[in-house]
């Protein structure tokens, strides 16, 4: 049996992103969450492997206690097992680490895993790293932005679309596929399905110290990346207005600004074409 591995995370609604200004990372416990889009996808691409040939499919998630309700709606949604690795000492890992640690995790507990999935990038930080980081972790090849897998054999075919190009590659497994945000529509979920999924369903839960972790390890101190600064981009554009009679605007805005129409429309504009008509 096919054991598939789907890295999911728990990101805050589009319209709810607090952050820490002192820390430079998100207030997670403050905003409402949701399975991250991609995430979503990725385990919809799990789902259809699993209705074509047996296979075992074990969500993981990496967050706050809060996370093991996105486990319980991928066991709902079909997966078989749900695994939240939660510690205060993880919070606040950088992509580097939170691949460190899923890996440190699938080595430990998934040795004979045939195939992990993940989104390509999250709604929250869209670093689109995890992936090829975990992949390097495991030691792994590894395809990204994929929006068909079909699994061969011993060897997976990835069918993606990079730039105006489409690509179909083969991959030996044991691998990795990130999924395209555009790819898997995911399905329905039924309300049966979510009451079914948090009255039977067990989520094991691994710490820092299950996972072996040294005792000094503290993410958001051992993480490389250093958050600089957050903020919301401001237009500030200067608005004018000009009056006049009709052709005499004409004139002088392609005298004040027909270098800059030019270059926009990637043409070469007479600035008085319309005298000559």
């Amino acid at each position: 049996m096919l054991k598939i591995i789907v890295c999911i995370k728990q990101v805050p609604m589009v319209s709810e992103l607090p952050w820490d200004s002192r820390t430079g990372t998100l207030k997670r416990d403050l905003a409402e969450g949701m399975m991250d889009p991609a995430s979503r996808r990725a385990l919809e691409a799990a789902l259809q492997i699993k209705e074509s040939r047996p296979a075992h499919i074990c969500a993981i998630a990496m967050g706050p206690a809060m996370a093991e309700e996105i486990l319980h709606q991928a066991q709902a949604l079909g997966a078989d097992e749900g695994v939240l690795l939660t510690d205060r000492r993880m919070a606040g890992a950088d992509t580097f680490l939170t691949s460190h640690i899923l890996a440190k995790f699938i080595r430990q507990e998934c040795k004979d895993f045939y195939l992990v999935l993940c989104g390509s990038q999250t709604s929250d930080s869209e670093t689109a790293q995890v992936g090829p980081q975990l992949a390097e972790e495991l030691n792994i090849p590894a395809v990204t932005y994929a929006n068909y897998v079909e699994i061969k054999d011993q060897t997976i075919e990835v069918q993606r679309q990079v730039d105006n190009f489409f690509e179909i590659l083969n991959m030996d497994l044991p691998g990795l596929v990130t999924i395209d945000l555009g790819a898997y529509k995911p399905r329905y979920l039924a309300l049966e399905g979510v009451e079914t999924a948090f009255e039977k369903s067990c989520i094991r839960q691994i710490n820092a110290e299950k996972l072996g972790l040294d005792a000094s390890f503290n993410a958001l101190k051992d993480s490389p990346t250093r958050i600089v600064d957050v903020y919301s981009p401001t237009a500030q554009k200067e608005n004018r207005v000009m009056k006049g009679a009709v052709k005499k605007l004409v004139d002088q805005l392609f005298d004040e600004y027909g270098k800059v129409i030019s270059s926009a429309m990637g043409k070469d504009l007479k600035t008085h074409e319309h005298d000559e008509a």
